[in-house]
């Protein structure tokens, strides 16, 4: 299986920057997709790909956040959203599968001066009882834009970037309390001395400067690992600050 996650930073803008193109080439059996920034009745038939099913888990609040999957086969189940988050802002969509549950997530940004880091923990603590109560059931494989640069090797600048959203040491142990309780950063387990980013700001030529973040992540269950053929970070790929990640996954093994 092929599976593919993109924050597109807007879907429409996205869409007129190539995103089709990448999308028919990859031929994905999932494709998660952060940070939509639509309702579902502003899907143009353009991207209502044959062959896909579509699930579409918008903000409350109108051009914000959101999470869509593509996805070939239909799932046994959906879930929206995750118990004790109550701010509709499209955060989260689950899809239950025979072998596993796939959960694509949209987690919310600190914040420039941290402002909303206690939400963040406080979401992430939702999160973490979320795939955990998945996981006694089905393997999980949790994919999207996570806001966390979890190591050093992660970011371009560490030494700068402390107090700052997305490297703060209370987000950083928070992906590593999820870590330890029995989850897998497939990317870094498989490549634990490659540089490679996956977000870029648009300040300071910094795609260009390779001055990056990999803030977009597959994590699976540790029992998934040994199925996981490779992951993937697509940074050659552009359309957003974020380029896609993917994962290529064989459970015939």
């Amino acid at each position: 299986m092929k599976l593919i996650s993109w924050n597109v930073n807007g879907l429409r803008a996205c869409a007129k920057k190539g995103f089709a193109d990448f999308f028919r080439a990859q031929d994905a059996d999932l494709f998660a997709i952060q940070e939509t920034k639509m309702q579902e009745d502003q899907l143009e038939d353009a991207l209502k790909f044959e062959g896909y099913h579509r699930y579409m888990n918008s903000a409350e609040r109108k051009g914000y956040s959101g999470t869509l999957v593509y996805a070939k086969e239909e799932p046994l189940q959906v879930l929206y959203d995750i118990e004790g988050d109550e701010t509709k802002e499209g955060r989260v969509i689950s899809l239950e599968y025979p072998d596993f549950w796939f959960v694509c997530a949209y987690v919310p940004n600190s914040k420039e001066g941290l402002v909303r880091l206690p939400y963040r923990m406080e979401w992430e603590g939702c999160l973490r009882a979320h795939l955990n109560r998945l996981n006694e059931t089905k393997p999980v494989i949790y994919c999207g834009d996570l806001n966390v640069a979890h190591e050093e090797i992660d970011i371009k600048n560490p030494q700068t970037n402390h107090k700052n959203a997305g490297f703060s040491d209370e987000e950083r142990e928070a992906f590593g309390v999820l870590l330890n309780e029995g989850y897998c950063d497939t990317f870094r387990q498989l490549y634990p001395d490659t540089v490679k980013y996956s977000w870029w700001s648009y300040r300071f030529n910094a795609r260009r400067n390779n001055a990056g973040w990999r803030i977009d992540y597959f994590v699976v269950s540790e029992r998934i690992m040994p199925f996981v053929k490779d992951s993937l970070i697509f940074n050659e790929v552009e359309g957003s600050d974020h380029c896609p990640v993917g994962l290529l996954v064989d459970f015939t093994d």
